[in-house]
């Protein structure tokens, strides 16, 4: 479930759903629209508090600053407590969604009107945005999962005859050994099995799928 985790007093969150599409408009889910439209609500948030969130927002993503920079700060302070975990939630999520995607500041802007807020607070948050995105980016670049890629095949081709049971078996067996490499790494590594004529054919018809898919995605 996407929500807000309700955890202490801080306003802990897992990060809520959001997409984006190819033409750079994000839609985003109920759950973060409620939360904008709440930053833009003055009874909820007021303006002074606003500031303060949008520049804790940015400080905690960067890891310039942890959580409890929330709790010392007096405007966010007198928030009641559901309102500022909902807020903060979801000012998050939008951040980091569009600085993975590298949204520009029009889309975010017609997207923070449709919440409701008024331009003065999307000047406020967008110049943030804009003056702090490629350090996000960097930052997200950096701590991202990147898995070892494959960069030779080695295979040979054996017959066996009879398995470790001294059973007949007279079927040929492939042997297979994939060389990886770590982004940034030169040195390579093995990852070795072995697999019959069967097996093979519907691994390379998995992987000619997973291009087809990829090809798709390139081109939409």
């Amino acid at each position: 479930q996407n929500d807000v985790q309700d955890s202490g007093s801080l306003p802990t969150l897992r990060l809520l759903q959001i997409e984006k599409f190819g033409d750079g408009k994000m839609e985003i889910s109920s759950s973060v629209s409620l939360g904008l439209q709440a930053c833009g609500d003055t009874t909820h948030v007021p303006d002074a508090a606003y500031k303060e969130l949008v520049d804790v927002v940015f400080d905690v993503l960067l890891q310039q600053k942890d959580e409890t920079a929330i709790e010392g700060s007096t405007g966010l302070s007198k928030l009641e407590q559901g309102v500022l975990k909902e807020v903060y939630a979801s000012l998050c999520t939008l951040t980091l969604h569009a600085a993975q995607h590298d949204t520009d500041v029009v889309n975010l802007t017609s997207l923070l009107e449709e919440c409701k807020l008024t331009p003065d607070r999307c000047q406020i948050y967008t110049d943030a945005y804009a003056a702090r995105k490629n350090d996000l980016r960097a930052l997200l670049s950096s701590t991202a999962a990147r898995f070892p890629h494959v960069v030779d095949v080695n295979w040979r081709l054996d017959y066996y005859i009879k398995n470790n049971h001294v059973e007949k078996v007279n079927q040929p067996v492939y042997l297979l050994s994939l060389k990886t490499q770590d982004c940034g790494q030169s040195g390579t590594s093995d990852v070795q099995f072995a697999c019959t004529v069967e097996q093979l054919q519907d691994m390379v018809g998995k992987l000619k799928d997973a291009v087809k898919c990829m090809d798709k995605l390139a081109t939409s």
